[in-house]
């Protein structure tokens, strides 16, 4: 594989519903998409996920696209690629910023499956035919809408629910839910909102049987977690705090954490997502995969790497509908009762719908070898 030519696309596309964090609401969602086309013609694609403020990772909107435009691209314009993974390796000098790194990269894994004639979740090693979703409810006005939100999904044929909480909107909140649905699997996502002056307040989540309570102490910690761990029942999940095989590595071997979210973006790409699959699957640490409100190539990316052996909890990535009244792939991912299906096609696996892609598109610009 040899790149000759990168398009960045700039959208901004609404979501059906706001959708709020402990870090803030969001619902025009702001991304880029990239179109990477090698020697031969083949296109790929990639989704840059990052927000627009620095409030999950320091990446945001602007910083991708600065790493992009002033490094990434021309670091890979060129280059003789033998496979993905090469990827990795080029942009190993470059600090962080993974999830612009991962932008172009997940492109790449594109072409590279085309010329192989494989889908993308068989280039990657997967090996489920379907895999099993979840779905994340943002905080929610009243108790009573929350509960109908719930409800919905499962009816929906969700198979776990992943709620938002923070200090003043957690044990009771997790106690209403547990009132009106006494054994769904259901976690808690702090997004770091808590510290150990907070041990006792997490301690009284054991009492609801949770799946994980994930990310509860701060993005970049996993000293606390291994001490909060070792005094709650509730398996700790790490999130923010895994930006790479060896943050997994360490982790780990620390005890901060029994599961791990692994988000390609957050990670860097699709190749350190395998490699820290692997990792956990040969330590006995299960894996979920992790969402970033995706449009739909970053969905059919995680439906990929979901197929691979050691995702055995459901993950985030629910389908297009949950989000978008219209989504930029076709078909769209969709979700029959809790589960949704591999594309066996080359590639992707889906078709980037060049209609809705210029009809949410703000901006583009070329970058030619």
């Amino acid at each position: 594989m040899k790149l000759v030519k990168v398009t960045i696309h700039e959208l901004v596309m609404r979501m059906k519903t706001p959708f709020t964090t402990g870090l803030g609401t969001m619902q025009d969602k702001r991304f880029l998409v990239i179109e990477a086309t090698d020697e031969s013609g083949v296109v790929g694609w990639g989704e840059g996920v990052a927000f627009e403020e620095p409030s999950y990772t320091e990446e945001t909107f602007k910083t991708s696209l600065h790493l992009l435009e002033d490094f990434l691209i021309p670091a890979l314009l060129g280059k003789e690629l033998k496979h993905p993974d090469d990827v990795y390796e080029i942009f190993r000098p470059i600090r962080r910023n993974n999830m612009a790194k991962a932008s172009i990269e997940g492109a790449v894994w594109d072409i590279y499956a085309q010329l192989t004639n494989q889908s993308l979740a068989s280039a990657v090693g997967g090996v489920r035919e379907k895999i099993e979703v979840g779905i994340s409810i943002g905080l929610q006005p009243t108790d009573e809408q929350l509960i109908q939100t719930i409800q919905q999904f499962l009816d929906e044929g969700y198979k776990r629910i992943k709620v938002k909480i923070k200090p003043g909107k957690d044990i009771e909140l997790i106690r209403t839910i547990r009132q009106a649905f006494p054994v769904i699997p259901l976690m808690a996502d702090a997004n770091s909102a808590y510290t150990l002056d907070d041990i006792d307040r997490l301690k009284e989540l054991d009492a609801f049987n949770l799946m994980m309570i994930e990310q509860p102490l701060a993005h970049d910690d996993i000293i606390d977690h291994a001490l909060l761990q070792k005094q709650i029942k509730t398996p700790v999940c790490l999130d923010e705090s895994i930006t790479s095989l060896e943050d997994t590595r360490k982790a780990v071997q620390l005890g901060s954490c029994r599961v791990i979210n692994i988000k390609i973006a957050r990670v860097g790409g699709i190749s350190e997502a395998k490699r820290i699959h692997d990792y956990c699957m040969e330590h006995n640490i299960p894996v979920w995969c992790g969402g970033m409100l995706e449009a739909g190539i970053g969905r059919a990316q995680n439906v990929a790497l979901t197929s691979l052996a050691n995702f055995i909890m459901p993950g985030d990535t629910a389908a297009s509908e949950r989000y978008w009244h219209e989504d930029i792939i076709q078909p769209e991912v969709t979700v029959t009762d809790g589960y949704i299906t591999v594309p066996k096609s080359k590639g992707l696996g889906y078709n980037v719908n060049r209609e809705a892609l210029n009809k949410y598109s703000v901006s583009k610009k070329t970058y030619r070898l």
